[in-house]
């Protein structure tokens, strides 16, 4: 990586009309917005589509994209919809955060009312017809299950595969030839939706792209049970003969979590992939790199050793640790797309196992400046030890915000951050700024800066507390907030620490 520097802001979190922040015009004007404050990066979230909890890393799909994210005035300009339609509709009127209840219980009505337009475009032989049938055609291996995975779900009023009956749960010929045929109107419906999804996005990745400013992707390194990929093919899980879990993923306890954390994904079979020379992992990241300019793996050290947890636990107090497939995986993955950009997310706490294989694999690690004073944390995320090759954060979309940081942790953490910095007292309105010209004057190749920590928030505006239900992936940037004042002050700092393009 060159020298040069981002910002962190999820699709969601962006202004926009209709409730959530999605790929309509207000997302062209924040890249417009990096461009001129001299970025060269913009990181988001993971892009599929969520169900409960609304965790962009619980997501249906590996492959599909979240149909929030469907612009409607971009439907209302190519003739789907009319604004009158649009306005029907509640999708919530708050300006800083997400309504996700009324967002389910909307955005499907007023995308069904686009679809049969479309749909009826279709049978008239328009010009359209071609494009959508080779996206149909070219995503087969992921949409057709996706697609009758949720047509099903929804028959099934939102219930997780494993409660179907029996012959549809295993997937038997009959009942999903069948299923195929009474639900072939939700199936269209739902392959509309991610062909709509593709156009804008990719519509938009050009733009981004056209004005000198990168996508960096987010991928969780597990799928979600609860997904079109584990009922597609669970003989890629450590499931039993009855196609449940045998064990899930999760973390161990630690200083942030005394029983640790249980995410209750289900972990890969990798004596499975192994065989099948890592096939599905090969496709997955090459899709994503069509997605993206660079991919962010979570949870980096599940690839050398994974935490794993027996099935129906309660915590993760009693998981063990298992190995990975190692380098053998990343060996495979470049052997056929030869060198991927990706960002390794290697937080926590670190074995040697770890460390060698993110050196063996080359990637930049990341490094997040609030670990640094955070005595449950070790030391190596304080800047005077960065390598070069790597990424600094002030924080994540795990973390508080800076400002938020600064309220909840202790005295030992404040007093060692002033002593560091060489300041008398820390204050708060001027300690995001403190903390981002600390990771912009270091000498990692890569600096990305939440949007929150530029706009001086609190905790009001984090993104996510791990190990918490209800109350995260809600903050969205109000109209006019990233104003031509702050873009100065980007550009100030950019320059002044060598990072601009």
């Amino acid at each position: 990586m060159k020298r040069a520097s981002g910002i962190l802001l999820p699709v969601f979190s962006l202004p926009s009309e209709y409730g959530i922040g999605c790929f309509s015009k207000e997302a062209y004007q924040f890249v417009d917005m990096l461009k001129r404050a001299g970025q060269s990066y913009w990181q988001i979230l993971p892009l599929g589509p969520t169900g409960y909890g609304d965790s962009p890393y619980q997501s249906f799909s590996t492959y599909a994209g979240n149909p929030y994210f469907i612009d409607l005035e971009t439907l209302v300009r190519e003739g789907l919809l009319t604004e009158a339609e649009c306005r029907e509709y509640d999708f919530g009127t708050q300006e800083t955060y997400i309504d996700y209840e009324k967002i389910y219980k909307t955005r499907f009505k007023v995308l069904k009312k686009a679809y049969e337009r479309f749909r009826d475009r279709m049978a008239g032989g328009h010009q359209e017809r071609e494009a959508y049938e080779r996206f149909v055609n070219e995503n087969a291996f992921w949409l057709d299950d996706y697609s009758l995975y949720m047509a099903v779900k929804d028959k099934n009023n939102g219930v997780s595969w494993n409660e179907w009956d029996a012959p549809l749960k295993n997937r038997e010929e009959e009942a999903l030839a069948a299923a195929r045929e009474e639900l072939a109107e939700e199936i269209s419906f739902y392959k509309f939706q991610q062909y709509e999804f593709d156009r804008q996005w990719k519509k938009l990745h050009v733009y981004a792209n056209e004005q000198g400013v990168k996508i960096i992707g987010d991928i969780p390194i597990y799928v979600a049970f609860d997904s079109a990929d584990t009922w597609a093919a669970p003989e890629m899980f450590q499931f039993d003969e009855s196609n449940e879990p045998t064990r899930v993923a999760g973390c161990p306890p630690d200083g942030f979590s005394a029983t640790g954390q249980l995410w209750g994904n289900p972990l890969y079979d990798w004596e499975y992939h192994k065989n099948t020379g890592y096939e599905w992992w090969i496709r997955r990241i090459e899709y994503c790199l069509k997605l993206y300019d660079v991919v962010r793996i979570d949870h980096f050290r599940g690839f050398d050793e994974y935490y794993s947890i027996p099935y129906g636990e309660k915590t993760a107090i009693n998981g063990e640790w298992m190995p990975g497939p190692g380098m053998e995986l990343f060996r495979a993955i470049e052997e056929k797309l030869g060198r991927p950009a990706i960002i390794a997310e290697d937080l926590g706490f670190l074995t040697p196992s770890v460390l060698e294989l993110l050196k063996d694999s080359g990637f930049p690690g990341m490094k997040v400046l609030q670990f640094a004073f955070d005595a449950r944390e070790s030391s190596n995320y304080l800047p005077h030890i960065y390598p070069t090759h790597c990424v600094v954060y002030t924080g994540t979309h795990d973390n508080d915000t800076t400002r938020g940081w600064y309220h909840a942790v202790g005295k030992d953490a404040r007093a060692f951050a002033k002593e560091y910095m060489c300041k008398p007292r820390l204050d708060e309105d001027s300690l995001a700024g403190d903390f981002i010209s600390m990771a912009m004057s270091s000498v990692a190749d890569l600096c990305v800066i939440p949007m929150q920590d530029y706009l001086g928030l609190g905790s009001e505006a984090r993104i996510n507390t791990p190990s918490t239900l209800g109350g995260n992936w809600m903050w969205r940037m109000k109209e006019g907030q990233f104003d031509d004042k702050t873009v100065e002050e980007i550009l100030r700092v950019t320059r002044l620490y060598g990072r601009l393009p």
